[in-house]
């Protein structure tokens, strides 16, 4: 099986359709590791969207937010003023679909999607150190994560041994190995943290084993534009722009 991998697509459309673009006839499947909106101007389309078309989604912090079935108190002025937003153009229909929404960890196949990571779903993992404590929780070789925005992962050879897993840098394909544990990150769709400002997604053969990672670039401009027309906070709209 096919699986395209995606995670933080926030609200941006126009991410999200090059992303869709690009990676045509290169899937059966879609999976999302959540926050399906906040940030950007569009929560309605994209949450239609993955209503119709994403087999496996999971919830992350700002869909919760943005649903409200949990605080602000956490989030910067400027996160607070996107949820803010989003809170209050969703439908009834998307708003009722966000607050359905599993949290991880979720089971798909052979692999395991969460948000944030297997122990907490809004924890973020920056550094091996974050990460090696999540091994143990799960006999699943391959995790998918998110929440972080920065494409990549982590990579060990055995959850028993002592010593911090090795950091992957996102690139090309990635051939899985038996015996190896993956915690991978397909990256932010629609607002990339890691200096790239292009689009990134993964796409997972299960049939040979390999996980690519891509990227792709979209309309940035158009985004930005739908950002500042919404009245949203333009730090936003400028941050798509440099990846940070």
């Amino acid at each position: 099986m096919r699986y395209l991998i995606l995670s933080d697509i926030h609200a941006n459309l126009q991410a999200l359709e090059a992303v869709l673009r690009d990676a045509e006839g290169c899937y059966e499947e879609i999976c999302c590791l959540g926050d399906v909106v906040g940030y950007g101007a569009d929560p309605n389309a994209v949450t239609e969207w993955v209503r119709t078309h994403v087999q496996s989604t999971i919830r992350g912090n700002h869909d919760k937010a943005c649903c409200g079935i949990e605080g602000t108190e956490y989030f910067n002025p400027i996160a607070k003023a996107a949820v803010e937003y989003t809170l209050e153009k969703l439908t009834s229909e998307n708003l009722r679909y966000l607050r359905e929404l599993e949290p991880g960890p979720f089971e798909v196949s052979d692999f395991l999607i969460v948000h944030g990571s297997v122990l907490d779903e809004d924890e973020y993992l920056v550094g091996p150190g974050d990460a090696l404590p999540q091994f143990p929780c799960t006999p699943y070789e391959l995790i998918f994560f998110g929440h972080t925005h920065v494409q990549g992962g982590f990579l060990l050879w055995d959850a028993k041994r002592s010593g911090e897993p090795a950091t992957y840098r996102a690139g090309g394909s990635l051939q899985l190995k038996a015996g190896r544990r993956q915690l991978l990150n397909p990256g932010a769709v629609g607002q990339p943290r890691d200096g790239d400002w292009k689009a990134a997604y993964a796409l997972y053969d299960s049939s040979r084993g390999v996980v690519e990672f891509r990227r792709c670039a979209y309309d940035v401009a158009s985004a930005q534009q739908r950002i500042c027309e919404a009245g949203l906070p333009p730090q936003l709209a400028e941050r798509l722009a440099h990846g940070r």
